[in-house]
């Protein structure tokens, strides 16, 4: 845990160094944000589960989500918290273990260069099957980039060095790339967003590869993201439909997976 604890101390030094050099009464204040409990079911397809029946066996699933996000004039978060089957038990009997309690979370962190539209970036994701006791950390420290085109388009890729913690291998794995992306649109008097968060691993370490996944050696270049339609019928209500992808991921090697997921938030902030 040294490299998180490393990591952690080092964003909360330059957040303090930055809202210090800006020296404005306000510079703790978030200049926006926003909060959501939702409720999600992921619904792989027929093709992915039979793909995966031997190697990493996927099955359909309820998860429930924290997520929320902070905007300051020096830097950003975002995070979420997914509790996965949360009325099973720790190994699911009854599916042989494709429904088990399993948790999920993610935090990441844009810190600003100056007035510039660069950013040092910070990603830590942590995954755990608790009746199988996998966990699985990654740890994510590079550059970030943010732009909001004319049309309102916004984009925020990022590129980093990345760092994995689990039961089967721990130490540097190669490198991340990636963005999140979003538009807010208007049609039949309503309001809509799509989304798209991208990850792309590569140069992953060959031992990892072996002992982290089921069956075979995954490839170095690993696939996951989700395109997402968000209908926002209230201020305090969004739905929506996402399709969820991944490549040389989740533990299944050689396989796309794909899933669509149903959520429904109710807005807090």
């Amino acid at each position: 845990m040294t490299f998180v604890r490393t990591t952690s101390l080092a964003v909360l030094c330059a957040g303090a160094l930055f809202a210090a050099t800006h020296a404005k009464a306000d510079a703790l204040q978030p200049q926006w944000s926003f909060a959501n409990v939702s409720v999600n079911y992921l619904d792989w397809s027929d093709g992915t589960e039979a793909r995966t029946a031997d190697n990493a066996a996927k099955g359909d699933f309820l998860y429930l989500e924290l997520e929320g996000g902070l905007g300051y004039e020096w830097g950003e978060f975002y995070g979420f918290f997914d509790f996965e089957n949360p009325g099973n038990d720790q190994f699911d009997e009854a599916s042989d273990g494709k429904d088990n309690f399993r948790t999920a979370g993610k935090v990441t962190s844009h810190l600003y260069l100056g007035e510039s539209s660069f950013s040092v970036y910070a990603h830590l994701y942590d995954f755990r099957d608790y009746g199988y006791d996998i966990r699985e950390q990654d740890q994510i420290l590079g550059l970030g980039y943010r732009h909001t085109f004319a049309s309102g388009l916004w984009f925020k890729p990022f590129l980093g060095a990345a760092r994995v913690q689990s039961d089967a291998y721990t130490g540097m794995n190669g490198f991340m790339a990636g963005w999140v992306a979003g538009y807010d649109f208007r049609a039949f008097g309503q309001a809509f967003s799509v989304t798209n968060w991208h990850e792309q691993t590569f140069g992953r370490d060959d031992d990892y590869l072996e002992r982290n996944y089921v069956g075979d050696k995954a490839d170095s270049v690993g696939t996951n993201g989700a395109v997402s339609l968000w209908w926002h019928p209230h201020d305090r209500i969004t739905t929506g439909v996402q399709y969820r992808y991944s490549d040389e991921k989740l533990g299944a090697p050689g396989q796309y997976q794909n899933a669509v997921i149903y959520t429904l938030k109710l807005n807090l902030l």
